[in-house]
Parts: C-alpha cells; structure tokens; sequence
C-alpha cells in the first residue's frame, strides 16, 4: 500500500478492509463511487417492517398493544435489525468513500431516537432520504428529508398548525418553529446568511400542512390542506404560493442558495480536510457548487482533487469511525450470532457516540475538541485493549499493515513489536496516534 492508497482508503473511506483490493489509481476509485445509482447491498434490503409504512405502523402498534413486560418493544428489535444491517455493509463495503458520504449526510440531518418514534424510522430515513441522493442535487436531498416521517415527527412539523388555518381556528393551535429553525440554521443557510426572525416563523408557515398519516393507509408522508395556513409567504425577500407548492418552491430556493453553498462547501472541507479547513479549499468546493446548482457528486469530484484534501492526516477519527475501521481491519463481523459477535450498538454507547443518538439536532460535532477529552479517550483505550483479548484478532503487525500500511510510524512499529504480549501489540496499535487519525 503506498501513501496515497492509504490516504484514500482512511482519510475518504471507513479505513482499509481485511482482504480488500488496494486501489492502484487513489483519484479513480473514489471517482468510480461519485457515478451511478447507489445500490443497496445485500442487508440493506427494508428490514420485515421497516419501510415506511411498516414502521409507522410498528410504533402505534407498541403503543395500542405494548408488549408483556420486560419484553422488547417491536420498534427497538426493528432499530436493531436496521443498524446490524447498515454496521454490517459499513465493515464490508468496497465503496467505503460513498458509504462515508451516507453517514455524513445523515448526521447533517440529525433525526435521533430520543424521539421515540425515530426507532423504527432510522433505517427507512437512511434508505429513502439519504443513500439515494448523496452524488445528485443538494435540492433532492433537502426535499426527500423534509418530506420524510422520521423528520416531521422529530422536529414536530406534525404538531404545526397553520393558525388561521381550518384547524387551527376550530382548535386554537399554532405555529412549531422547530423544523423551519432547525432548515434554516443547520441544513441550509445557517445565521451567516443574515434571515431573521420573521424568516423562521414565515418559513414554518409555509411548512403548515406537512404531516404524517399514522392511521389510515397509505402510511406516511402527508399534506394536509386543513392545517396549511392559508395565502402566499414571503420569505428571505420572496414570495411563495399557498399550499405543497408553495413549501417546495421554497425548499428548492434555499437548496440552491449562495449562503447554503457556502455553509455545505465548509462543512465537507471540515470533515475531510481538517478542523480548521483552508479557505481556498471551501472556495473551490463552493464554486462547483454554486456552478453545478448544488450538484453534490460534482462538489466531491472537485474535493478530491484539492491538494490540502491529501495532505497528512490530521482528522481525529469519532468513536464511529475509530470502531468501524478496527472492524474493518480485523475482519470481524457486526453484530452477528456467532462466536465472533462484535455488539457495535452498545460499543458505541459506551464510547459516547450511540447509532442515532446526538443530543441536539445540530448532530455529532466533527472537531477534535470536542472528541478528546480525557475521559473519553481512556474509554477508546479501555475499549481497545478489551477487543485485543479476542483471540481471533490478526497478529499485530499484520494487523497495522491492514490497517495503516506505509502511515505507521516507525516509532510505533518499534513498540508493538517490543510489546510483551499479543494483547498489548495490538492495543498499542489501536490506541496509538496514527490510528487515532483519519
């Protein structure tokens, strides 16, 4: 493996894989994965009761009929089922730069399981919102999320009422903001753009009527005109019709905003490049996006070619990605019901990064600051020398080679092999800098 290749493979991807093809041109293999439909592999296929439909109806039927106690609720046994999937495929896949793109566009538009509902919505989100959209236009993506039910009912569009609407008259219910702030400030302009106030609360006007239909068939996605407040908006200065149309008008304009590129453009140079990302690098990321109106397949052709894209690795990597590229490198499997059993959903509870769990709907942060306090650092290493108990681990050195390649450092390479047994060489492996590192 040259530096390139590993550059490739653990700065873009998920980190090199147990029996994986090295790629011998770097540029095109992470080009090859920006082209085409992304298809789903074997595992990823809707889990029994997790399409849409399938996972509304699962969560009202745990609340009509909840399970004995002491026994699983149905949408946690579904969330599981959808995570070992989507774990399992990150371990496996040879297209780690396009499952790490998944990942990063699923964080930037947070749904958690502290809505409970979010449960057994989590793998139907990924599938339908996000995967399919991660190489086309930003606009795609934005709409297909906000339309989605794990996204209406976390940032409780279901409970906005449009107040002169039908209902809201009859009923005297009103506007949440939730959704439209959190648009606004996290997915699209942010505050640099200069909206204010006004902006928010005309902006969940418009978003009035976007529901989700939890029991009558078909399940899901639903406008619903009684509740849309009635007459046209303005927003940031323009102004959009009444009704559905009206909302994706106005998500297409802040999908093709100059202040939403510009906040996209920093964001993927921050998760690739570095905490604090050169200038001319969000320059050019933003460019291509405003030229190809926010084409985000074009946006990471036009990263990878950045020099400061392949400069050393500086990313501290968070608990997922630490744990993902040990899998990876080990071979292991997630999850599974054998003896090589790796329980990745409770791994990374205890590393402080649980599958759908962020706090705020801002995400998990992407800054080393806020991954490398003390405490949490001793758990990467508890965590680690844990895992080199396993006796089904490679030898260290092979292991580093795996994993590292021409990045491991003589330094470390000179101490795991003085190391005084099999368990300490690899836990010095994973817990040294050079691992820590993406």
């Amino acid at each position: 493996m040259d530096n390139r290749a590993a550059h490739a493979l653990i700065r873009f991807g998920l980190g090199h894989a147990a029996g994986e093809s090295l790629p011998g041109a770097p540029s095109t293999w992470l080009r090859q994965q920006l082209v085409g439909p992304d298809t789903a592999p074997a595992g990823l296929q809707p889990q029994p009761g997790g399409s849409v439909a399938d996972a509304i109806a699962t969560f009202m039927l745990d609340r009509s009929d909840p399970p004995p106690e002491g026994q699983p609720r149905r949408t946690g046994q579904l969330f599981r089922a959808e995570m070992q999937g989507l774990f399992q495929n990150a371990i496996t896949t040879p297209a780690s730069f396009r499952e790490r793109l998944v990942w990063f566009w699923a964080n930037h538009f947070t749904v958690s399981t502290r809505r409970g509902e979010v449960n057994a919505l989590a793998g139907s989100f990924i599938r339908e919102a996000i995967r399919p959209y991660v190489t086309g236009p930003f606009g795609d993506m934005l709409l297909a999320v906000m339309r989605h039910p794990a996204m209406l009912l976390y940032l409780d569009n279901a409970q906005s009422f449009g107040p002169n609407s039908r209902v809201g008259q009859r009923q005297n219910k009103g506007l949440n903001e939730n959704l439209a702030r959190e648009c606004l400030e996290l997915h699209t302009l942010t505050p640099a753009s200069g909206y204010t106030q006004a902006d928010v609360t005309e902006f969940a006007r418009i978003l009035t009527g976007w529901s989700v239909e939890q029991k009558e068939p078909p399940l899901g996605y639903k406008f619903r005109p009684f509740v849309h407040e009635p007459g046209p908006k303005r927003l940031m200065g323009y102004q959009f019709v009444e009704g559905e149309q009206g909302g994706i008008d106005a998500l297409r304009f802040l999908g093709e905003h100059p202040a939403t590129h510009r906040a996209l453009a920093t964001k993927l140079a921050r998760h690739f490049i570095a905490d604090a990302p050169p200038p001319d690098a969000i320059r050019a990321i933003e460019g291509t996006l405003r030229d190809t109106r926010g084409n985000l397949g074009a946006a990471c052709q036009m990263l990878i070619t950045l020099p400061s894209a392949w400069i050393p690795l500086q990313k501290l990597r968070s608990p997922q990605d630490f744990l993902l590229a040990a899998l990876r490198a080990s071979g292991l499997p997630a999850d599974d019901d054998g003896p090589r059993k790796v329980p990745v959903i409770a791994i990374l509870s205890g590393l402080g990064q649980a599958p759908f769990g962020a706090a705020q709907p801002s995400g998990w942060p992407d800054r080393a600051a806020e991954w490398a306090g003390p405490e949490a650092m001793l758990r990467r290493v508890d965590w680690a020398y844990g895992f080199a108990g396993r006796g089904n681990l490679p030898e260290p050195m092979q292991f580093a080679d795996t994993a590292l390649g021409p990045l491991l450092s003589d330094a470390t390479g000179t101490e795991i092999r003085r190391a005084g047994s099999r368990r300490d060489g690899l836990t010095l492996l994973l817990a040294s800098p050079e691992f820590q590192r993406r």
